[in-house]
């Protein structure tokens, strides 16, 4: 048995595919699970009212196709953030938070990565600072009930885009069920910003780090970079964060029309896969 796991973002294909069609070519791509999104858009929210014989039927896919979805990213909050302003949206976060959890133990998801905002489309203050606290709280409990684990992506924003700035959080509420789930692409961005070690700002997070994004970037450009083409030092993150125990990594890119998409997905495979092999 592999001394580690390796996912695949689901948009690193084209978003016509079916479920079967994306498990299959994740499969054939090497990988070892999918991670699912469920982004802010109508499309992907109503993923969180699937039936029950929609989750039944897509279990057994899983099982049929002989791969799982592992994980999700559930960036749905960037438009519902937990700190909004306005109460009907603080009520809506957390009800996509509830179901999210919900969908992700009736499919066997054992983690949900979060977006680290407060806000996105509002402007951060004090006050959705004291909101998102409160609702990640909740967020945590609903967590904890179900035994499953939430990680913060570190994002692009100032709020949250260091492995340091999401343990302020992790520590404040304080439950084995919240950690880190760090995008290592973000990192380094927040790094060249701030003139700091990607390494060290891995290693405050020693013991919370529930997986990890393997994702291109480039100064200032955080999405549709192309592997090769950034700044990011996989070599150094993956050891960094196999020293500190991270076990699971899923590639993050996207598929941006390339007809041969399915070439991406296993040159991805074969890279990520060349680096996690050398820390066995």
């Amino acid at each position: 048995m592999k001394a580690y796991t390796l996912g695949l973002y689901e948009k690193s294909m084209p978003a016509n595919l079916s479920w079967k069609e994306k498990l299959k070519a994740a499969k054939e791509a090497g990988f070892d699970f999918l991670e699912m999104s469920v982004d802010e858009t109508d499309e992907k929210l109503k993923r969180l009212d699937m039936t029950l014989k929609e989750r039944l039927e897509l279990t057994e896919l899983m099982k049929e196709i002989g791969i799982p979805i592992g994980t999700m990213c559930l960036s749905g909050h960037r438009k519902y953030p937990l700190g909004s302003h306005d109460p009907a949206v603080r009520e809506r976060s957390l009800e996509i938070m509830d179901k999210a959890i919900e969908l992700a133990s009736d499919l066997g998801i054992r983690i949900i990565q979060l977006a680290g905002y407060d806000v996105y489309y509002e402007e951060s203050d004090e006050e959705t600072k004291q909101y998102f606290e409160e609702n990640l709280k909740k967020a945590a409990d609903m967590a904890a009930r179900a035994g499953l684990v939430l990680g913060f992506e570190t994002m692009e924003t100032e709020f949250m885009n260091t492995v340091e700035k999401s343990m302020k959080y992790v520590n404040l509420i304080s439950s084995v069920y919240l950690n880190v789930y760090p995008d290592i692409g973000n990192i380094t961005n927040a790094a060249i910003t701030y003139g700091t070690d990607v390494s060290e700002d891995l290693k405050l997070g020693k013991g919370r780090l529930a997986a990890m994004h393997l994702k291109e970037t480039k100064p200032g450009i955080f999405r549709e970079v192309p592997y090769g083409e950034g700044h990011v030092d996989f070599e150094k993150a993956v050891a960094t964060a196999w020293e500190l125990g991270v076990r699971k990594y899923v590639t993050e890119f996207w598929y941006t029309g390339n007809p041969s998409w399915q070439e991406d997905l296993s040159a991805a495979n074969l890279k990520m896969s060349g680096i996690l092999m050398k820390q066995e």
